[in-house]
């Protein structure tokens, strides 16, 4: 049977479908035409910038940190570049361990250098670049370039790193720089924006002393490079580029040989020294026992060196000059003597029986043994150091009156030095103890607590800093300053040097026959008092008070017996002096921990500090010796020139003067990757010792490797 076709409606279906597959087609293309037009022309110029950006890669250009010189232009903190081995844990092809073993087949990595690694990397994410080793030999970068390819992830760099010549010399106060932490990172973002920005691309800060409190000046200013990439993300060719601008020089007030002469001086026990101009308040000296190599922290210490600084009884972390506090002892006299003239409570002639003792409620306050007593005017009790007579004054004053005296001279408050971290100190007040204390009986204060405070005990605790800064300002006559460090910054592009003048504070009204009464009575210490032996033949004119402060305290009506006592419990020994007498150019306060009697171990060192300030002496080397060991007077053996000394016969041999702004601005690399390696400095030379002694005070000390 043969079927019948219906050929038109057989057209229509195929027209029908001709025509939606036709109009398929052109909505594709509509859509396809659409999303050209957005891309082409609507959204042309963003996409052009993104395809540019993935074309170009802006890298920023690290600048070469400041330098750190003295007041004679010796060079205290440095850059040298050098390679490092560095690993991208998001770009590791693999097991980490398992690579940083195959590495360790191609150069040395130490045990420590995986631990640095590891503790390296909980603290920062995982695109960022993590050195695992450091200071690479021309022979390692090459042994390990031949073997790249086989590590994805793992590169060689030029790095700058920080130096510091003069290792443990001064080490407190120069400070050192360090990776930034998590901490610090979360702390920056509070930062302006363009601060900020200006630390992109770098890694270390400024973690103590001046390289943390001028850590702005020395950071310089970041530059870039734009650097074409191919799709790999390799640099093909440099685009542009801006320099980095080197950080500014700071000019310390410190004169180094000095520094390193009062550090000898104090050999291996522990303390502090602070000298100070009066006439601007610019830092002569500023030591503090034990020092510590600040070149262990550039790249990240070790456990073992951590734990030995860390954990020793010495506290060598610990800044003494600018955290340790200490009872004054009888150095706080001389202050109590202005308290008194100033407010009228005793007159230069008022006489005053010294009988040995002074009783007060039923309790009996001695005196040292050897202090000869009898009838005492002012003079005579700043030269005998007489207890009783400002036991007697302090009760005569009371604790506010004191306090409200000397708090103007400095006491129990900062004095604005240009360093981080200064403790306040103590200076008692009633309330002060209100405020200290939760327990209504404790917050009470007792006649009896304001006998001590006469004589520098008690509740009295100050810093070296505090104590030659108030005696800068009463030698001076009332004039005060801020302490500063810094003597000049200056600009290694334009050669422009701006003076860190101390910021000069209003002037305490002390009246001149006051303060020429006192000063002449320091100057009667040296040569009829307890320092006489010390300063004889001295070429100038000087003042000074012994002190004797206790580090622990006694029970009523024992007496003090260095012999039965443990080494760190024995007096303080403590010196504060200025000279020359007339005009003084220079104030000091010194303190070496548990060495007893001031004018045994701090006054001779304050002689060796005059000498060399005031008449360009240098010790002999029996005589530094015979001060280390607390024997010395007067100094022994034939002084040489100070000028005449040089730096490698003090252990400064790495030390040498700066070079000129122009030729250190020349010098600075334009890029990280473009510096040369070379080699670190001689690290045999910076020897670190710990000797363990009794434990101080340092609530703020870090408890984990910075």
């Amino acid at each position: 049977m043969t079927e019948l076709r219906n050929l038109e409606r057989e057209l229509d279906r195929f027209n029908t479908r001709l025509i939606a597959a036709a109009f398929f087609v052109l909505l594709c293309f509509g859509l396809l035409g659409s999303r050209l037009v957005v891309l082409q022309v609507l959204r042309h110029d963003d996409l052009a910038e993104q395809a540019e950006a993935n074309r170009i890669s802006v890298v920023p250009v690290v600048p070469n940190r400041g330098l750190i010189v003295d007041r004679n232009g010796v060079v205290l903190a440095t850059n040298y570049s050098a390679y490092t081995l560095e690993i991208t844990p998001a770009k590791v092809k693999g097991e980490l361990d398992a690579v940083i073993d195959s590495l360790a087949q191609v150069l040395e990595i130490q045990p420590r250098d995986r631990r640095r690694f590891k503790r390296l990397q909980d603290e920062s994410k995982s695109f960022e670049s993590l050195p695992i080793r450091t200071k690479l030999s021309d022979e390692e970068v090459a042994r390990f370039m031949a073997q790249r390819f086989r590590f994805p992830g793992v590169d060689v760099r030029a790095r700058l790193f920080r130096s510091y010549p003069a290792g443990e010399v001064a080490s407190h106060l120069i400070g050192y720089i360090g990776r930034i932490n998590t901490a610090e990172k979360k702390a920056m973002e509070d930062w302006d924006d363009e601060v900020l920005a200006n630390y992109r691309g770098t890694e270390v800060i400024g973690k103590l002393g001046l390289e943390q409190h001028y850590e702005q000046e020395l950071h310089g200013t970041t530059g870039f490079e734009e650097v074409e990439t191919s799709a790999g993300g390799r640099a093909v060719r440099r685009l542009k580029s801006h320099p980095a601008t080197p950080g500014n020089t700071l000019v310390l007030s410190i004169d180094i040989k000095l520094q390193a002469l009062v550090e000898q001086l104090f050999g291996d026990r522990r303390g502090a020294l602070v000298a100070i101009d009066p006439r601007n308040g610019e830092v002569l000296a500023f030591v503090s026992k034990p020092t510590f190599d600040p070149n262990l922290f550039v790249d990240g210490i070790d456990q073992e060196n951590w734990r030995a600084l860390n954990e020793s009884l010495d506290k060598p972390l610990l800044n003494r000059a600018l955290r340790g506090t200490y009872p004054p002892g009888s150095t706080y006299k001389p202050f109590m003597a202005m308290a008194a003239l100033t407010t009228g409570k005793r007159a230069p002639g008022t006489l005053i029986n010294d009988p040995g003792f002074f009783m007060f409620g039923g309790h009996r306050f001695g005196s040292p043994e050897n202090e000869r007593g009898g009838i005492m005017n002012m003079r005579r009790a700043i030269v005998e150091s007489s207890n009783v007579y400002f036991y007697s004054l302090a009760n005569e004053m009371g604790v506010d009156l004191i306090h409200d005296q000397l708090e103007p001279f400095g006491f129990g408050r900062r004095t604005g030095i240009d360093l981080d971290g200064e403790s306040t100190g103590l200076l008692p007040s009633t309330a002060w103890k209100k405020r200290a204390y939760r327990k209504p009986e404790q917050q009470k204060w007792y006649a009896g607590e304001t006998i001590s405070l006469g004589i520098g005990q008690g509740y009295n605790n100050f810093t070296m800093l505090q104590l030659a800064s108030a005696t800068a300002t009463l030698v001076s006559g009332g004039q005060r300053f801020a302490p500063r460090l810094v003597r000049e910054i200056r600009n290694v592009v334009s050669q422009q040097a701006t003076p860190v003048a101390g910021e000069a504070l209003a002037p305490l009204p002390l009246k001149p026959e006051h303060v020429a009464l006192v000063t002449e009575a320091l100057h009667g210490v040296t040569q009829e008092g307890t320092s006489t032996k010390v300063f004889a033949g001295a070429p100038y004119q000087t003042g000074g008070k012994t002190g004797t402060a206790q580090a622990v305290g006694l029970r009523a009506n024992e007496k003090y017996n260095a012999s039965r006592l443990s080494e760190y419990q024995r007096d303080h020994s403590l010196y504060t002096a200025f000279a020359p007498l007339g005009a003084p150019t220079i104030a000091l306060a010194v303190i070496v921990e548990n060495a007893g009697f001031g004018a045994a171990a701090a006054a001779p060192i304050a002689r060796r500090v005059f000498d060399y300030v005031l008449s360009g002496q240098w010790p002999s080397d029996l005589d530094i010796a015979a001060t280390q060991e607390g024997r010395s007077v007067a100094p022994i053996g034939a002084p040489r020139r100070a000028d005449e000394v040089p730096l490698a016969d003090i252990g400064l041999a790495a030390l040498a003067p700066a070079a000129p702004a122009s030729a250190a601005a020349a010098s600075a690399p334009a890029a990280v990757g473009a510096a040369a390696a070379a080699g670190p400095p001689d690290r045999s030379a910076l020897v670190r010792r710990l000797v363990p002694h009794r434990r101080i005070a340092a609530a703020d000390l870090p408890r984990s490797p910075p």
